[in-house]
């Protein structure tokens, strides 16, 4: 199983639960309350 590294992209939707974050490759996730993480857009990196 990969190993990421998270940050936490900071928006208004964090207040009501909706955190979206971008791992050390690039990719964008979000998560809802305290549900998995779940990835929204794969970086363009090749």
């Amino acid at each position: 199983m990969p190993h990421f590294y998270f940050r936490e992209i900071w928006t208004p939707m964090r207040l009501i639960g909706i955190k979206i974050f971008q791992d050390d490759q690039g990719s964008i996730w979000y998560k809802l309350f305290n549900g998995r993480r779940r990835r929204i857009r794969k970086s363009s990196v090749s």
